[in-house]
């Protein structure tokens, strides 16, 4: 049973001393510390207040390694609630989220009074059976798609819909506003691996519990034409495979 571990590293991860978790479950400190050693098991009730404290199922408080895995209700949930703005006949517009406005989207994106302030159009030939979102990149990580790019993506409503090797726009808490290409080690570890097509930039990864939108890129609008002196050799999957393999070794290293 893996109780001990998942709750020493829940209350962790929430920011609570031991005397902290044990008020809010009207019991002595010790008693936490008990069953983070081992040494006890709380009863039904309490492993309920657990569950609803720390927004997880009571099977997977007990049997599941939370923090080698993570939460399996992030990889399935849906990621939110999306705000939408329409035009006058309620057609679905394209909200544009230009380089200097990635700061503020962090914090307004479940405003609708914010997401109408931002500009708004449309593009004909894309379905009519998802909604986009365009992003303007900045930075050069992704050549041969330049700073300036808008990058169009398509909803994804679920972490699990990732396809790893697909480009995507992730807004995280973690990390902001990106684009990259995802591969998706959720049942593994519960994160994803995000890759630059730049090869000067190094991949990281991110929980998937720090991913607050997802955006399946499906169009880019340019006034630079990608150049083939931007990226002189095209990063291949094989590269973007030895570059994970490489990431992972490190992590294990410093583990």
């Amino acid at each position: 049973m893996l109780l001990a571990k998942n709750l020493k590293f829940l209350r962790s991860e929430s920011g609570l001393t031991q005397s902290e978790l044990a008020e809010k479950l009207d019991l002595q400190r010790t008693m936490i510390s008990a069953y983070e050693d081992g040494r006890s098991e709380p009863k039904l009730s309490t492993l309920a207040i657990l569950s609803e404290l720390f927004v997880v199922s009571i099977d997977e408080l007990l049997h599941h390694d939370i923090q080698q895995y993570g939460l399996r209700l992030n990889q399935n949930k849906n990621i939110k609630i999306l705000t939408i703005a329409a035009d006058e006949q309620d057609r679905e517009n394209i909200t544009m989220v230009g380089q200097k406005a990635s700061a503020g989207y962090l914090n307004g994106f479940a405003d609708p009074e914010y997401m109408e302030s931002l500009p708004q159009f449309h593009i004909p030939t894309l379905s009519r059976n998802s909604t986009y979102r365009a992003f303007e990149l900045s930075g050069d990580s992704m050549l041969p798609l330049v700073p300036g790019t808008v990058i169009i993506g398509s909803y994804v409503e679920q972490l699990k819909e990732i396809k790893s090797g697909k480009t995507y726009v992730l807004v995280t808490s973690s990390e902001g506003v990106v684009y990259k290409r995802v591969f998706n080690y959720l049942d593994e570890n519960g994160k994803l691996f995000l890759v630059s097509d730049n090869e000067h930039y190094k991949p990281y990864e991110v929980k998937g519990e720090d991913v607050l939108e997802i955006w399946e890129a499906k169009a880019f609008i340019s006034t630079d034409f990608p150049n083939p002196k931007d990226k002189a050799k095209p990063v291949s999957l094989e590269d973007i495979s030895q570059m994970i393999l490489d990431l992972r070794s490190e992590i294990i290293r410093l583990k």
